[in-house]
């Protein structure tokens, strides 16, 4: 077995992580939670670097592509993410989507490894939900609510209950069996004795909920709509990954949050008003979790959260996956210059 780090071996040669050898990672929701969270932390010390993405979009809107340059400081590691969507607006079989991350040592020079994205991805987005969600809801949340049954809903569960042990009641909302039978699945796979509330009603769900993550697809507004201010009881947090929540909440919250609101300026341009303006952020998530800021004021506060990616923690967990890959013997190095 070759080494993952060019350093120990050819400086020209790098270490390939593919799908496969990702699905092989031994790791845990709380590896993951933390290792998100000191990313935010260490950024939110001045340590790390997160430029705006660059983005990429036909005027038919077929395709999206963006790219990510970051610096996380804590680590001394320098990425690049790259992501691309074919067919966006199509049903999913037609979708073709491919993102990568490569991953350098700013001690050494060298690079670490080149990987497959989309597992970061698909965790360190759930994880800063729920970093989101204990920080920001009411002290006394008991009930989750997740609309849609994709990547994100089915991964959120798992994560909110990590964080947070006192929630008690789960719902989905979504249109795809297989999807939500996943999502419970997932669950179960951490905690046997839980299971998720299908919600056929999704004001009904809303209107009881505490905490509302919005991780639905596109077109899921078509097939059941969006959830309106009026739905939310007094206190609710409103998290967005996707969609599932109308524009007002944002517009109209008492406090608004994000993980970054450069990022939800470049992103959430489909949550404008009529004159193309978005709303400025109270408090930012690395600020909250730092103890720099609030998560709220007051019990009674309607809250929106805008979930956006952040290079800096694709950058930790992709170190973090990078040398677990390396203890377990997972992936090939490759001379690539």
């Amino acid at each position: 077995m070759l080494p993952i780090y060019a350093g120990e071996g050819d400086a020209g040669a790098i270490c390939v992580l593919n799908k496969q050898d990702l699905a092989g990672l031994r790791y845990s929701l709380s590896e993951v939670l933390d290792t998100v969270e000191a990313a935010y932390k260490a950024y939110a010390a001045g340590l790390s670097a997160n430029p705006r993405k660059l983005t990429a979009k036909p005027d038919d809107g077929h395709s999206l592509a963006y790219s990510m340059l970051g610096r996380d400081g804590e680590r001394q590691t320098v990425a690049f993410k790259t992501s691309y969507k074919f067919n966006v607006n199509e049903d999913a079989s037609l979708q073709k989507y491919y993102t990568s991350l490569l991953l350098y040592d700013d001690r050494t020079g060298l690079p670490i490894a080149l990987m497959d994205c989309s597992l970061v991805g698909a965790l360190r987005t759930p994880a800063a939900s729920a970093l989101l969600a204990r920080s920001c809801a009411r002290s006394d949340a008991r009930t989750a609510l997740v609309i849609g049954s994709g990547v994100q809903g089915q991964n959120a569960f798992p994560f909110l209950v990590a964080a947070m042990p006192q929630l008690d009641r789960l719902i989905i909302h979504g249109s795809h069996e297989a999807g939500i039978a996943a999502a419970r699945e997932r669950l179960r796979a951490h905690y046997p004795e839980r299971d998720i509330e299908v919600s056929g009603d999704l004001e009904r769900s809303a209107r009881a909920a505490d905490i509302i993550i919005g991780a639905a697809g596109p077109a899921s507004e078509k097939s059941y709509g969006v959830v309106r201010r009026s739905a939310l009881k007094p206190g609710a947090l409103t998290i967005l990954v996707g969609y599932g929540l109308h524009a007002e909440l944002l517009h109209q919250a008492d406090f608004r949050v994000a993980t970054s609101e450069a990022q939800m300026r470049v992103t959430g341009t489909d949550l404008a008003d009529a004159d193309g303006a978005l709303p400025a952020i109270d408090a930012e998530l690395p600020d909250i979790l730092a103890g720099n800021r609030s998560g709220r004021a007051h019990d009674d506060q309607r809250i929106f959260a805008y979930n956006s990616g952040m290079i800096i923690t694709d950058i930790a967990l992709g170190r973090l996956f990078a040398e677990r890959a390396r203890a377990q013997q997972l992936g090939q190095t490759i001379l690539l210059w």
